[in-house]
């Protein structure tokens, strides 16, 4: 035995001389790490539209269908009386408290939120969970369409013996501020006046097909309306210009005609000019091509408006 303890000995002690570790040049495998944004490099972010907006053209029948797109019952249950999941039952969770369920084992994240989950609540918590709740443990990312979101929680607000009622919109909310006619073209663009000399009404009527416009509208004298309005006459007619079409009250509150400037900022980007809009096209961000469709929408009239002076 102490013959084999030796030989066991020299043997180790031979291999740690005969074998020597050099360290890596590099990872075998690289792993990016992203590096965190500090407060004077975090972009800003946008704020949410407000919730009572969304809501009013919520639809909460496809809020249900989006919990099983989203795949929200994989972990939560929605009926009355429901067991809890990976995440906790959702029956009357709105206007309830923030732990509402009994029993349920809520991160102290979730549980330092005082007071009921209100919907403008929801539309924060929803959009992006990390961010109302930092170390909560849900680890969905979150629903970052506002339509969607808004029908999630509509629907969540129908699970209920007393649903708590949807909130109205304030006037504010439904014609926030604008910024003067000299800064209502987005930065960096030119102004409307300017692109208009030379734009062109035969392209911008291509521009209608090639961009999908004609899907949704039409654009002849006495046309009918499709999923949008009938779009003759609309320049210098009323927002809301089409009789008997159903507007959203995010468009109807912009009174006043529509303008080559409304023009301009509208189809740049229709739902950051009337948020709540129905309206689906995320909008045209060439300042020429806006300024060709406008030019021709400006033809459809047997008596077009005169263009704007430079």
């Amino acid at each position: 035995m102490l013959i084999a303890g030796i030989a066991f000995f020299l043997t180790g002690l031979i291999g740690d001389n005969l074998v020597v570790e050099r360290p890596l040049k590099q990872m075998a495998i690289k792993i990016d790490v992203p590096t965190e944004a500090t407060p004077g490099n975090a972009p800003a972010q946008a704020p949410l539209p407000p919730v009572a907006v969304l809501l009013a053209k919520a639809d909460p029948a496809a809020g249900e269908a989006d919990t099983k797109k989203l795949g929200c019952v994989a972990c939560h249950t929605f009926t009355e009386g429901g067991k809890a999941g990976i995440g906790p039952n959702l029956y009357g969770v709105v206007g309830g408290p923030h732990a509402h369920m009994q029993g349920y084992s809520y991160s102290a994240a979730l549980k330092a939120k005082q007071g009921p989950w209100t919907f403008a609540e929801l539309n924060e918590w929803l959009h992006k969970p990390s961010e109302y709740a930092p170390g909560t443990k849900m680890t969905f990312a979150g629903i970052s369409n506002d339509k969607e979101r808004a029908d999630v929680i509509d629907y969540l607000h129908t699970l209920s013996h007393s649903p708590e009622p949807l909130p109205t919109p304030t006037a504010a909310e439904l014609n926030p501020p604008k910024a003067s006619t000299a800064a209502a073209a987005p930065a960096g663009d030119p102004p409307v006046e300017t692109l208009l000399a030379s734009a062109n009404p035969a392209t911008g009527e291509a521009d209608t097909k090639k961009l999908g416009c004609i899907a949704c509208h039409t654009f002849t004298n006495g046309g009918k309306a499709g999923i949008g309005p009938n779009l003759y006459g609309v320049v210098g007619g009323p927002h809301a210009h089409m009789a008997g079409f159903n507007y959203t009250a995010a468009l109807k509150a912009h009174k006043g005609p529509w303008t080559y400037d409304e023009l301009y900022e509208w189809l740049k980007k229709p739902s950051a000019y009337a948020p709540g809009t129905r309206m689906t096209f995320v909008g045209i961000p060439n300042p020429k091509e806006r300024a060709d469709v406008i030019d021709y929408l400006r033809t459809l009239s047997p008596n077009p408006e005169p263009l704007p002076a430079k």
